[in-house]
């Protein structure tokens, strides 16, 4: 399954190779937003920066963006209050910015284009106006080894409050593509260059390839009057009100569907079809409502053995609604404790038998699973990640014991089911839910009925190794 085809179409079946480059901007390019702005506001919340320095620098800010001062003299009236700062202090910003802000902000699509090129075997590089403390946590997500920034000055680990000339802005973005050319041997006619501003036509005006993303007003004027393709990207960044009304329309399915689950267990006089009904009704629509496209790879091992633990790895919220339109009937799941006080899930929850855990003890949360064992004992399946809260990236986090545990126990296979995507549709911390394409891929049951304690670790290992070939393959063949 590849996603994104069109928009990567050009690259995979143009030329390949490392002298093809392909040059990212950081900031609107590649991920919606500008970097500067949780960075400052980081600082300012961890108290280095005061409300004085925050008035200077948007004094500075105003003045360079009414066209006063030059950009090497706004970057040095910024960076002014770092001065004696260890360098360390604003690389764990950085690292902290990007893991609080920044990592869920980045294009899909544009984590689409880097794989591309990255798959044609091209030399990849963001080359921005950022500094390093921006935008390398950035590089290293998307796995791009060059980067190319401006420089501020360090001595010894100490910032010494100077700006390293040439900046990488305006023609020091095309200084800088030169020489990452002249260093690897790029072919500058057949390079890429993708940016969302004006201000890096110096850059634009020395490749064969550009490609404005986003672009501001006039940037998209020259592109039209040079008839350079266009492409702007809405899955990040501000939602339509299309997405909202989706998001409204996803919670509103709720209703119906729990009106279609009482009435199928009155007729049947059936409190199991009752859940059975409300939770399958409910996983089409809302999957519909909000534009999930759910493509299904491996969908015959969802039925081949039941009872059986069903994992997934953990990065939305809207796993629960995806699963509810995988599994269909019969099963129930784990919880955190903290979903049973809230006033619409928590009943529903109860009412399908969901076992709910106190992770902050580890004693209460073992003794609680009793009766999930015993639920898949009398047949019903059980859905558990064993990663444990959700990842702000497709990273797969450690996998903690309980599922495969729970499925030791009671003596059933544990099912591995392994999402692509969710984060397109809605990261950690986003409330509104964009359209998508969402892909499964449903591993063979695994056979728990030889696993031992002493191999448990093993055997865990294994599951989770499957995790990582899958999602590191889509992301080589994306």
């Amino acid at each position: 399954m590849t996603l994104h085809q069109q928009l990567t179409e050009e690259i995979r079946t143009g030329p390949s190779g490392p002298r093809i480059g392909a040059f990212f901007d950081l900031d609107q390019t590649l991920f919606a937003g500008f970097s500067a702005t949780p960075f400052t506001r980081d600082q300012f919340a961890t108290g280095r920066l005061t409300p004085r320095n925050l008035a200077d620098s948007l004094r500075a800010t105003l003045s360079f963006t009414m066209g006063r001062t030059g950009f090497s003299a706004f970057v040095t009236a910024t960076s002014a209050v770092y001065r004696g700062m260890a360098e360390s202090v604003l690389e764990e910003a950085g690292q902290r910015v990007f893991e609080n802000s920044l990592v869920t902000e980045i294009y899909p699509e544009s984590r689409a284009l880097v794989r591309a090129h990255q798959s044609a075997g091209h030399t990849v590089a963001i080359i921005t106006s950022a500094t390093r403390y921006q935008a390398e946590p950035v590089a290293r997500e998307l796995g791009i080894d060059h980067l190319l920034y401006t420089r501020l000055g360090v001595e010894d680990g100490i910032l010494n409050g100077k700006v390293v000339k040439p900046t990488c802005y305006g023609e020091g973005k095309a200084i800088a593509g030169r020489s990452l050319a002249a260093k690897y041997d790029l072919d500058l006619d057949e390079t890429y260059f993708y940016s969302d501003s004006h201000e890096d036509l110096p850059l634009f005006d020395i490749v064969g390839r550009p490609r404005p993303l986003n672009p501001n007003r006039k940037l998209a004027q020259i592109a039209k009057e040079r008839q350079w393709p266009v492409r702007r990207f809405t899955s990040r960044g501000r939602p339509t009100m299309g997405d909202i009304a989706r998001t409204g329309l996803l919670y509103g399915s709720l209703a119906p569907s729990v009106g279609f689950g009482l009435a199928a267990g009155l007729l049947n006089r059936s409190k199991r079809e009752a859940i059975n009904v409300m939770g399958s009704v409910w996983g089409d629509l809302a999957a519909s409502a909000a534009g999930i496209d759910l493509r299904v790879e491996g969908q015959e091992h969802l039925w081949s053995h039941r009872p059986a633990v069903f994992i997934f790895n953990h990065q939305s919220g809207l796993e629960l609604v995806l699963l509810l339109k995988l599994l269909r009937r019969d099963f129930t799941g784990i919880a955190k404790q903290e979903i049973r006080h809230n006033p619409i899930f928590g009943p529903l929850f109860q009412a399908a038998g969901a076992v709910f855990i106190d992770r902050s003890d580890t004693a209460k949360a073992i003794e609680a699973l009793g009766p999930a064992v015993e639920a898949l004992r009398h047949g019903r399946s059980l859905i558990i990640a064993p990663e444990g809260t959700r990842s702000t990236t497709t990273a797969v986090g450690p996998f903690k014991k309980g599922a495969f545990h729970l499925a030791m126990d009671a003596n059933v296979p544990v099912v591995p089911v392994v999402f692509r995507n969710v984060l397109d549709a809605l990261p950690k911390g986003a409330l509104v839910v964009r359209p998508a394409v969402v892909e499964a891929v449903v591993l063979p049951p695994v056979d728990t009925s030889h696993w031992t304690h002493d191999t448990l670790e093993d055997e865990i290992s294994k599951v989770r190794d499957r995790y990582i070939a899958i999602l590191e393959g889509s992301a080589k063949g994306t």
